[in-house]
């Protein structure tokens, strides 16, 4: 600075008031938000093709993060380039390995809605199955995920049948599927223990009628004879345990229930009043 080449006392002490008038500036520029224009920052531009290869470079050395900036930034400034549209799922699969899913369902969701005939929606969806997915939680906690995951993957399958991410999604479907199926389960357990039975028959029909290709409906029909026989009804109990045993005759469940109803002189038998009749075998089909 010009003043710092002066040497006298007086250059010395106009510095220093200076400098205080320059503080003050500031501290009232600080002081209030009206002060600050921003109006005229101006992101810098860079053409398209090298947006997008520095995001892939980004992305292949593992800086995600600097991925998806490179990515976002190419969305603003060049919406409407085939570029952008690539970018654009590149940033829902980048989001989706930071583990920031909402981020990749948002990227994921509005890439299908934008180019639905695009040979990348079907990867864009499958992104927001994934995303979904990673969310499931454990039985014991709400299952909104799981229904999410197979809405999504769903649809992959209904709107992309010949994509590569079918057979996925159908796998990721049926862990979704067994997870509800669990959920169901615990809560039918917990009316079971308290002897509330018809609201525990509940929840083990709806199991048996709707996730009878999960690992649950053995426990389910099982679940359904101890509750038939503790309430007395007896021709509903051998109608479950019979279900139970055409469809897994070497199940301990069965084992279990056949000898509960053996306790009173009971066995397994269809009823073909019973809307168990309509369980046909096989359950798992």
């Amino acid at each position: 600075m010009a003043f710092v080449m002066v040497k006298s006392r007086l250059s010395r002490i106009a510095l220093c008031t200076s400098l205080a008038v320059m503080a003050l500036a500031t501290a009232g520029c600080m002081s209030s938000d009206d002060d600050i224009d921003l109006s005229t920052y101006v992101e810098q531009t860079e053409p398209p093709d090298v947006l997008y290869n520095q995001g892939l470079a980004n992305l292949n050395a593992g800086r995600l993060s600097e991925a998806s900036k490179k990515f976002q930034a190419l969305d603003r400034q060049h919406p409407y380039s085939d570029q952008a549209r690539k970018a654009m799922v590149m940033d829902a699969f980048a989001s989706y390995r930071q583990g920031r899913y909402q981020d990749a369902i948002n990227a994921g969701q509005r890439y299908v809605q934008l180019y639905p005939s695009s040979p990348d929606a079907a990867y864009a969806q499958y992104i927001v199955g994934l995303s979904y997915f990673r969310q499931i939680p454990d039985v014991t906690r709400d299952q909104k995920a799981s229904r999410r995951a197979i809405a999504a993957m769903e649809e992959v399958e209904a709107r992309w049948p010949e994509s590569e991410y079918v057979h996925d999604a159908n796998e990721k479907i049926r862990f979704a599927r067994d997870q509800l199926a669990g959920k169901e389960m615990q809560v039918g357990r917990y009316y079971l223990e308290r002897r509330e039975y018809i609201a525990g028959i509940k929840r083990f029909r709806y199991v048996v009628e709707n996730y009878s290709n999960t690992r649950h409906v053995e426990e389910a029909l099982a679940r359904l004879t101890e509750a038939y026989y503790a309430m007395g009804l007896a021709s509903e109990a051998q109608a479950a345990a019979a279900v139970l045993g055409q469809n897994y005759p070497d199940s301990v469940w069965y084992k279990d229930s056949y000898k509960l109803l053996q306790s009173k002189g009971l066995e397994p038998r269809s009823n073909a009043g019973s809307w168990l009749s309509k369980v046909v075998k096989p359950v798992t089909g």
